[in-house]
């Protein structure tokens, strides 16, 4: 699929293996294989007890790749990034014929106006079990060179896989299956694997993925189709019960978070002003509803 005059496309690939010999290296691309402007890298590898992980993320914020940044981008910059991050990783996979659509805050950004969440500084996509092994036999460790007008420059984008794709067992240290990430910023988008719930305890049509996220095959399939950030996007069956099972019913409904307004004229998030904060009477919007324990919405 062309970009249509949104993006002009100039895709190379440079396989970190042969396309005869698929097998994955079992240990994180280090910073001097994949480095590109920075001088070291700023992965957070302190942690001994995951020493299996393979995806690390920046010591400054989770949603950072260290190895590509130092810092996290301002909100303009980081929306406009991610923008682009999204755009760039539908149109590959659409060219690669890889099976994927968008889940969690990504999916919540579609439901309010077809655009990621201003708050957001990640993207999640769920991909088929096929596709990820199609991916990592020959996508893995590729560059995807884009220019962008938008931007007035040009990106390269890394496809990594995690070598623990394989495994389908819950777990929480090696959960995602893969990222897209922005070499220049250090974004990226989390890809976790659909798979069929092989439980003793597992319903017939169960599927679920190894961040313990569970769902029936009828929740997911058939795909339908939408618009994302311009582009075209798939999206679970059903759509409105993945999310109010996920989030809640107020996560659908309701137009004051994080410190926004939803303006439903516009149909934007606007930011709000201290003033209007307090007007609305809460000069800090919480990520939790009605004083809930666990957080419905995203970071």
């Amino acid at each position: 699929m062309n970009l249509s005059g949104e993006l002009l496309i100039f895709v190379y690939l440079v396989l970190a293996q042969t396309l005869a010999s698929p097998t994955l290296v079992r240990r994180d691309a280090d910073f001097d294989s994949v480095r590109t402007r920075l001088d070291r890298s700023y992965q957070d590898l302190g942690d001994d007890d995951l020493s299996d992980k393979y995806f690390h993320e920046a010591t400054f914020h989770q949603h950072y790749d260290g190895r590509f940044a130092d810092h996290p981008l301002d909100y303009n910059e980081r929306r406009s990034h991610l923008r682009a991050l999204i755009q760039t990783y539908l149109s590959s996979m659409d060219d690669i014929g890889a099976e994927t659509w968008i889940m969690h805050g990504s999916l919540l950004g579609w439901w309010w106006n077809r655009r990621i969440l201003p708050w957001d500084s990640d993207l999640d996509v769920m991909i088929s079990e096929k596709s990820i092994h199609h991916l990592a036999a020959y996508y893995n460790m590729t560059i995807h060179h884009y220019a962008l007008p938008g931007l007035n420059a040009s990106r390269d984008y890394l496809l990594e896989v995690n070598p623990h794709y394989v495994e389908d067992a819950i777990d929480e240290v090696n959960k995602i299956d893969a990222r897209w990430i922005d070499t220049d910023t250090g974004l990226f988008i989390d890809i976790t694997t659909l798979r069929r719930n092989t439980s003793a305890s597992a319903v017939e049509g169960a599927v679920s993925v190894k961040d313990n996220h569970h769902y029936m095959y009828d929740d997911i399939y058939p795909l339908r189709e939408s618009v994302f950030e311009g582009f075209p996007v798939k999206l679970p069956y059903a759509y409105a019960d993945v999310l109010l099972e996920e989030y809640g019913e107020k996560a659908l409904s309701e137009v004051l978070f994080e410190d926004h307004h939803f303006d439903t004229e516009k149909e934007e998030w606007i930011p709000l002003r201290y003033a209007e904060r307090v007007r609305h009477g809460r000069p800090r919007l919480l990520s939790y509803w009605g004083g809930a324990a666990k957080q419905v919405w995203p970071d």
